[in-house]
């Protein structure tokens, strides 16, 4: 065979690019790109450029969709369904494995450990190791519940009948108490009614329980209770009728209703849900009424005292999830039993893992709604690192979210292995520490919204930092340190904070200056803000939490700039406001104001199409008539906001609630988003800033932000800086959680937690001014940061 044959590349090895053509996704325009396949390559470019549509809507999306094809059409009906990307071409795509920022479910029983598979393993080692001996691993899980039970069974045998008695008992590991919650609510009665009115006179300080509404006539008209006699009166028995009583069939004014007692109805309905999906002035009654304790019974582990009892080396299960990880990762290692090997092998590498992404400071018996963005992203990214697959893509967005500059290194290590083992690795970032590894880059913009989704760059770093485009004039960006701060108002005390790993932290933050937490991921930045700063102070907490919202919110009705604007459109053409929302009268009846059409078709993707009727515009063609200012509704409301501010603050379309509305989403640079875009379409740095504008108008003299700097661009940072100085400007103090040195470098002052993070963290490792921390270079952010500034 000649040298010639031997050298020449085989066929299968010639596929070594991801190639786009023609991707229209959201903002994208005809974008087409060629990605080298196992190279690691950053995806850049302001928010809302383009960069998650290409990386998740395009490519991601596509290659799950082709792997949900390949299963059977009964296994397709039980997964989500994918719509095919609006692409021309999609060549070279590998199996895409994705881990985004979607924070993990806020439910009380989700846990680190349930959420990562750990908790499963170590009910198998306890069912197998433990003694005493107590049942099979659900005897250890605080979500199954013991139960027996007894009684005949009907069945089909030979043509007959037959019937049978048969008894069960399931043992699971459940508090009977807090039902596996681990802390029981209590009720301040105070909160709850006024003592001194009778029910006729209204007493119910519970949102929606006036005397008019149908709870109030529930209880007046119950006939179990003297409406007309102060509840300070009441005996024993009837204050447990109005407050336990079981449910009892009534009837008002005609009308069957079932009777139940304040307390197990405020259980059913108001405590039933997520915290987080209240609404505002129910979420205050309960932050104001009611007090959430560790359940006495289980000390919170939420385990019963069956499952506490057995133990392996002196080490219930409940311990070992309340331990430290990296403390567990060595109890672990000192076990040694043959007939669990493979098992306490592959808990070993999963408890590992959490050390080795900088996690070993969670517990295992952490809720899993209490972890940060950038803690539940890592979180996802444990059960990917023991992995032997290779040639897979693995698509990253904004990895280093949360993370103190002296983890992102740790990051880009874990990033770097991942793509040495063959993978393909894309990650969507803006941190330069990251932009810089990459062996390719593709730059988006230039601007957002409309004004992006084209190609600005495509090459290495060397090369971003020669071009012109806006990611690399901004690379090289360094904040310099403020000459002169702001003199202290006054001081917000906390005294003795001792929330998760605070280690009785005294500290005073100044007010009616620029304030910035700090420290290692794990260091308890949060836990001293959330669980320290008084109720009572006035703050105003804008943090990371998604945004919920369907296909037919937008950013009008989140914000509430569309009441104005409906009023306004009704009262210049005299008829009513409904008319001018597309969830209301003036919706459009073919498609219910949505503007598309969708159409179910079962296990395959569902198909929308425009709807003919109203063009998409999704009002009615006679709300379309009215006018104001020239431009009807569905005009206004494809708006995007720069545009709105102008045509609503001066002129015939003049509509001042609106305006001041739009000024403030303006501030926060979003005037580029559309009226009526989708939240749905929302990037997670404009969900968080959609969410600030919207607390701007708030009355509260203290706002607290969590990583305001989350998926914004280095060229938008500098915007962010402003608005946070217009808003200590204005008399308001700004107490903000972050890592970014540009925002620390900003400050008036600065509180740096430390040393470490878990146990070795807690303390305040430094109070002061930005240059006294750069001067002293005591802790792991004065490097940082004086490296940062080129001190």
């Amino acid at each position: 065979m000649s040298t010639a044959t031997t050298n020449a590349l085989h066929v299968a090895d010639s596929h070594d690019l991801i190639r786009v053509h023609g991707a229209r996704v959201n903002n994208l325009k005809d974008v087409s790109v060629e990605i080298p396949k196992r190279r690691l390559t950053v995806f850049t470019g302001v928010s809302g450029s383009g960069k998650s549509s290409l990386v998740f809507g395009t490519i991601a999306a596509e290659s799950q969709r082709m792997i949900n094809e390949t299963y059977s059409a009964f296994v397709q009906g039980f997964m989500p369904t994918l719509a095919r990307p609006d692409v021309d071409v999609l060549d070279g795509l590998t199996t895409a494995i994705i881990v985004d920022q979607e924070r993990m479910g806020s439910d009380p029983r989700s846990t680190v450990g349930t959420a990562t598979d750990a908790n499963a393993m170590l009910r198998i080692l306890f069912s197998r190791l433990g003694t005493p001996h107590i049942g099979s691993p659900q005897a250890f899980s605080f979500n199954v519940a013991s139960i027996s039970g007894s009684g005949a069974v009907k069945f089909e045998r030979s043509g007959k009948t037959v019937k049978e008695r048969r008894d069960f008992s399931v043992l699971g590991g459940m508090c009977p108490n807090c039902e596996g919650r681990g802390s029981v609510n209590d009720f301040d009665l105070a909160e709850l009614y006024d003592a001194a009115k009778s029910i006729n006179e209204g007493p119910f300080k519970v949102p929606g329980y006036g005397s008019e509404g149908w709870y109030g006539r529930i209880f007046s008209g119950s006939g179990l209770l003297d409406p007309d006699k102060p509840i300070r009166d009441y005996s024993a028995e009837e204050l447990h009728v109005l407050l336990h009583n079981e449910p009892v069939k009534i009837k008002v004014d005609g009308v069957n209703l079932t009777y139940e007692g304040l307390i197990p109805k405020l259980r059913k309905t108001i405590l039933a849900k997520d915290r987080e999906s209240m609404q505002p002035h129910i979420r205050a009654f309960v932050d104001r009424a009611i007090t959430f304790t560790d359940c006495p019974e289980c000390g919170g582990t939420r385990l019963n005292e069956t499952a506490r009892s057995s133990k392996i080396a002196g080490i219930s299960i409940a311990d070992a999830c309340a331990m430290q990880i990296n403390d567990l990762a060595e109890w672990t290692r000192g076990l040694d039993d043959s007939s669990v090997g493979p098992l306490l092998e592959t808990l070993q590498q999963t408890l590992d893992s959490f050390v080795e992404i900088g996690l070993g400071y969670l517990s295992l018996d952490r809720p899993s709604g209490t972890l940060s963005g950038g803690e539940a992203q890592r979180t996802k990214m444990i059960r990917h690192l023991g992995s032997s697959l290779t040639d897979v893509t693995y698509v990253f967005d904004e990895p280093t979210i949360g993370l103190h500059p002296h983890d992102i290194q740790r990051m880009n290590d874990l990033l770097l292995r991942l793509r040495d083992k063959g993978n393909t690795v894309l990650v969507v970032e803006h941190k330069p520490q990251t932009i810089a590894i990459a062996d390719h880059i593709v730059d988006l913009g230039p601007g957002a919204g409309t004004a992006g989704g084209t190609i600005c760059f495509e090459g290495d770093v060397d090369g971003l930092r020669a071009s012109d485009s806006t990611t690399g004039r901004h690379l090289e960006d360094r904040t310099k340190l403020k000459g002169e701060v702001r003199t202290p108002t006054g001081q917000l005390e906390i005294r003795g904070a001792a929330t998760h790993n605070l280690q009785d932290v005294d500290v005073d933050i100044p007010l009616g200056v620029l304030c910035v937490i700090t420290g290692v991921a794990g260091s308890g930045k949060s836990s001293l803000v959330r669980g320290s700063v008084p109720a009572d102070a006035g703050v105003i907490e804008v943090d990371q939490t998604p945004i919920r919202g369907s296909r037919r919110s937008n950013p009008a009705t989140y914000t509430g700039m569309l009441e104005p604007i409906r009023k306004a459109f009704a009262k210049a053409n005299g008829v009513k406001p409904a008319l001018f929302s597309a969830n209301s009268e003036g919706a459009c009846p073919a498609c219910n104001g949505a503007g598309v059409i969708y159409t179910d078709l079962a296990m395959m993707a569902g198909v929308a199409t425009t709807c003919e009727e109203c063009e998409g515009k999704r009002f009615q063609a006679a709300v379309l008539e009215y006018r104001l200012g020239g431009k009807n509704i569905s005009e206004v409301l494809s708006m995007s906001v720069a545009q709105a501010e102008e045509f609503l603050g001066e002129g015939e379309g003049r509509i001042p609630a609106a305006h001041k509305i739009l000024q403030r989403l303006v501030d926060v640079g979003l005037g580029y988003l559309r009226l009526g875009q989708p939240l749905t379409t929302l990037s997670g740095g404009e969900r968080q800033r959609l969410k600030l504008a919207t607390h701007m108008s708030e009355k509260g003299g203290v706002y607290v932000l969590d990583e305001p700097t989350t998926g914004l661009h280095l060229a938008d940072v500098e915007q962010l800086l402003g608005l946070l100085d217009r808003l200590v400007d204005s008399g308001k103090s700004v107490i903000v959680i972050e890592h970014h040195q540009a925002v620390m470098a900003h400050a008036d002052w600065i509180v740096d937690l430390g040393p470490g993070a878990g146990h070795d963290g807690g303390r305040i490792v430094f109070e002061g001014t930005p240059e006294a921390l750069v001067e002293a270079r005591s802790t792991l952010t004065g490097e940082h940061l004086a490296d940062y500034v080129g001190a």
